[in-house]
């Protein structure tokens, strides 16, 4: 029942309960010295109660946990949900992999907490202090370094490391050669190609210079080189590979540290468009590492016999050894994650040491990110092996048993064809979905968004847009898989509109949309795409389970050029509409 008060009691009680408090009693007392001058206050240290220390740890721990736990576990329920109600399979040792989930998200956090902490502070620091102390050949230099270091350190390319493993060397020798002979050399030329971006973006943030030719110049050689492997008989295997490889490069690592280095410098040059600061670097981080794993691959097909390839494979070809500790698991997660980040911090410490002469502040506190970080990397890469790859692959084994036979015996499809078929393409609709709409990185880039446009793109329309067009990208790209499609008639067709769509476009939804594929491909996503498309490609027979991460790349960009355009068109219309009204 709603009670009336009358205005004039509540003045009464609010002027009784009403203090005022003046500045000065909230500040420490000035003191002079001998000779007048004001000595400086020094703050007591803050003493904390073991209680209180362990509430705020706990508060900030929680946080972080549960940011990446509503990421991964929401999605392993989905898929092992799907598996059992929809599938009536169920998964191989499933305590381990609940525990190698367990690790992902530890390892996650602990990662991208020391990343914060140790890190992008030193990344920080060296952009925006470098162009100050050295030359324009210099700073292009560190980033070109730094672009590669970063590469390295990106904990989705592990999931490289196990995807050679499902590879037939007799179907794909030289898809396979790549992924388990030249793993290194395959990693160092996509962290060239992101150097290289790294180089041109920053370039970009001091000159201010326009992103589509940019994009126009590099899908150049990308197209055409993809064209020449898809004419090759064995090249047009790696053809998958080379476009996953540039989704693969924009994580939590490479973005964040390449974008702290090259708006450093835009800032401290004094040039740059800050409505446009952050954008374009991610794109053409995705699109050079393409080019070289295209290049890298046609060397080998040059240079390296089929025959050395599959001798070398066979089990007569390789001398029999005691694998050491670091070989296998989990000597070789750690070894990988320190090998991973390890390079990075010294490079980082030298160019600060000997470059710059800087002296690094809060010592303690970096060095604590710097331990998390690595610890973070070793627990994800375990977390990896025994979790999230091996949940993503033996979802994608299974998921054909809706509409085909799965092994040997030839067991009867669950369902229908045209009805498993459906079911298989709506998971992966529903995954692509709900997988992107939780990404953080998604929710920052609406708001970003939002603010640039000054409403007019809502944070809400980019995200579905974002969404709806990674879901039909992983749907087209499963699709690529059960078919056997060739990858170039997705390819072509799909970026060729997307240079229309491009030219047709304003420069701030360009930016928008190319970058944001970026936000689609974080160290979730990744492996556990991979490794399904791996698996359904195994579990249907096909030469190569690549393409998936591709399609999941272009969708976005297509769906918000498409969207970018139709708000613009709707704004133009409604301003018409009122000039009109008000005329009349």
């Amino acid at each position: 029942m709603a009670q009336t008060v009358r205005y004039s009691e509540y003045l009464r009680n609010a002027s009784l309960i009403e203090h005022q408090i003046s500045y000065n009693l909230l500040t420490p007392e000035i003191r002079f010295d001998a000779s007048g001058k004001i000595i400086p206050y020094v703050a007591p240290p803050i003493s904390l109660s073991r209680l209180d220390a362990f509430r705020l740890v706990n508060t900030h721990v929680q946080g972080c946990f549960m940011e990446q736990f509503r990421v991964v576990i929401p999605l392993a329920g989905y898929l092992l949900l799907f598996l059992v109600f929809f599938l009536n399979q169920t998964v191989s040792g499933p305590w381990s992999m609940a525990f190698g989930l367990l690790g992902v998200v530890i390892g996650l956090m602990l990662f991208l907490e020391g990343l914060k902490l140790g890190l992008m502070p030193l990344g920080e620091i060296i952009g925006h202090t470098l162009p100050r102390k050295s030359a324009l050949p210099a700073v292009l230099t560190v980033a070109f370094i730094l672009g590669v270091g970063v590469t390295f350190a990106e904990p989705a390319i592990g999931a490289l490391q196990t995807a050679g493993q499902l590879i037939s060397v007799e179907s794909a020798p030289y898809l396979y050669t790549l992924l388990n002979d030249w793993t290194g050399t395959l990693v160092l030329v996509v962290g060239c190609g992101v150097g290289l971006a790294a180089v041109l973006g920053t370039l970009r943030f001091i000159y201010g210079w326009s992103l589509k030719p940019m994009i126009y110049i590099t899908l150049v050689p990308a197209l055409g080189l993809s064209l020449y492997a898809a004419v090759h008989p064995e090249l047009q295997k790696v053809l998958g590979l080379a476009w996953d490889c540039g989704a693969v490069t924009t994580g939590p690592v490479t973005v964040p540290l390449v974008l702290a280095l090259g708006i450093g410098i835009a800032t401290s040059a004094g040039k740059g468009n800050a409505t446009l600061s952050g954008f374009g670097i991610v794109t053409l981080a995705s699109l050079f590492p393409v080019i070289g794993v295209l290049g890298l691959a046609i060397y080998v097909a040059s240079s390296v016999p089929v025959e050395s390839i599959m001798l070398a494979a066979t089990p007569g070809g390789q001398v029999a050894a005691v694998q050491a500790w670091y070989a296998s698991t989990p000597g070789r997660e750690i070894v990988l994650g320190l090998r991973a980040i390890l390079p990075l911090v010294l490079f980082l410490y030298l160019v600060m040491k000997l470059m710059l002469g800087e002296k690094i502040a809060h010592t303690g506190t970096i060095s604590y990110g710097i331990v998390l970080t690595v610890a973070g990397m070793c627990i994800f890469n375990m977390g990896l092996t025994y979790g999230l790859s091996r949940l993503g692959s033996e979802s994608g084994s299974l998921l054909p048993a809706a509409f085909t036979h799965i092994d040997a015996v030839e067991t009867s499809p669950i369902y229908l064809y045209m009805i498993g078929l459906f079911l298989a393409l709506a998971f992966a609709w529903f995954l692509g979905f709900g997988a992107t709409l939780a990404e953080p990185a998604l929710n920052t880039l609406g708001l970003t968004v939002q603010n640039l446009t000054q409403g007019v793109f809502k944070k809400s329309t980019l995200m579905y847009a974002v969404s709806t067009g990674v879901a039909f990208g992983i749907a087209l790209g499963l699709t690529k898989i059960i078919f056997d499609l060739p990858l170039a008639w997705l390819l072509l067709p799909t970026y060729l509109l997307a240079v229309v769509l491009t030219f047709l476009s304003s420069e701030e939804f360009v930016n928008i949309a190319w970058d944001s594929a970026g936000v689609t491909t974080g160290p979730i996503t990744v492996p556990l795409v991979l490794a399904m498309g791996l698996g359904v490609g195994d579990a249907v027979q096909v030469v190569e389970g690549f393409g998936m991460l591709s399609m999941a790349s272009i969708g976005p960009i297509l769906a918000v050029l498409a969207t970018g355009l139709w708000v613009r068109l709707k704004t133009r219309l409604e301003t018409e509409t009122a000039i009109e009204i008000e005329n009349t």
